[in-house]
């Protein structure tokens, strides 16, 4: 497992540090409700899987999205079928390294949104279905 870490890397560019701030926030909502937080950013060559979090035999593979304003339109809107498929086959290369018997798979999106302080979690369970499944 590797664990959400609360002390983040150093980012240049403040919309990044904005992002690891939201997986975080994504990774203790998910905590709350009862997942298990399998790994965060977990690397599939210059590729990430923002959060992979379990509950029971359900592995949910979640994109998370920030926004500040809306006026780039919602985070599920940023996820197009290119950022779809590089998820999916990060996806596939983490199933065939833990997946475990019987394990059933759900691709997430979590939008968080709003200004600092008043910002709101929407958790968009099985937001697309990959042509693999």
């Amino acid at each position: 497992m590797t664990p959400p870490h609360d002390t983040p890397p150093t980012f240049r560019d403040p919309r990044h540090a904005l992002g690891h701030a939201g997986e975080l926030a994504a990774a203790r909502w998910f905590t709350r409700h009862g997942w298990y937080v399998e790994a965060h950013r977990w690397k599939f060559g210059r590729h990430d899987l923002d959060l992979i979090v379990r509950r029971a035999d359900l592995v949910a593979f979640v994109e998370v999205k920030v926004r500040s304003t809306p006026v780039c339109g919602g985070g599920e809107e940023a996820i197009g079928r290119q950022k779809r498929r590089v998820i999916e086959q990060a996806a596939w290369s983490w199933i065939l390294r833990h997946g475990r018997p019987g394990d059933q798979y759900s691709f997430d999106v979590v939008t968080i949104a709003g200004p600092k302080g008043a910002r709101r979690i929407v958790h968009l369970p099985d937001a697309w279905r990959p042509g693999w499944r």
